[in-house]
């Protein structure tokens, strides 16, 4: 059994205008902590995250209690947002047609493509091990879906204030058996 602990990082600090390298609020930084409490005894052996600074500091504290590096890998960032493409009306319009995207900004299905790539390769390389993975709402909700054709806008919806945000998946041979949701923190999506 391969157990994944998807982490979606904590409450980021919308003021800040670069997506990639956007902090976590004081309060986020806080809740990171209550990751670490609840992965502590869970005997992590690897550690992958988005590059981007609120994932990658989401689950640093629990890295460094274990001692393991964080492998960043591109393919897991959130998706790139285009001009006008951060509310709930493009939100629908998205994950009705998972191959719509405005204009610069990326669909679900190419969003998808590259987190489930990751995924694939991350089992492939740690099997029979647990591992934390920090990532996204739309980047987690694109796998969460691959493996569940019935997560939809409304079950994104459902997660898009939870900041943190733990849930595991469980493979056998790297085929999907489970999903379990562990801990989340209510946050007000502040996003524009």
């Amino acid at each position: 059994m391969t157990r994944v602990y998807f982490v979606r990082h904590a409450q980021p600090d919308h003021a800040w205008e670069d997506d990639r390298t956007r902090p976590l609020t004081m309060e986020g930084r806080e809740d990171s902590r209550k990751v670490l409490k609840y992965l502590r005894d869970k005997n992590i052996d690897s550690f992958y995250c988005s590059p981007y600074k609120r994932s990658l500091d989401t689950i640093g504290e629990t890295a460094a209690y274990y001692d393991k590096e964080i492998i960043a890998d591109e393919r897991l960032r959130e998706r790139e947002s285009g001009r006008n493409g951060n509310h709930h009306g493009m939100f629908r319009k998205r994950w009705e047609d998972h191959d719509f995207h405005e204009e610069g900004g990326e669909s679900i299905a190419m969003v998808q493509d590259r987190n489930v790539s990751a995924l694939k390769e991350i089992l492939r390389n740690n099997a029979g091990k647990n591992i934390v993975i920090g990532t996204h709402g739309t980047a987690l909700s694109s796998i969460l879906n691959y493996y569940d054709t019935d997560y939809d806008c409304d079950s994104f919806l459902r997660i898009l204030d939870w900041m943190p945000y733990i849930i595991e998946l469980d493979f056998a041979d790297g085929e999907f058996t489970d999903k379990i949701e562990h801990l989340h923190i209510k946050k007000e999506f502040l996003g524009k």
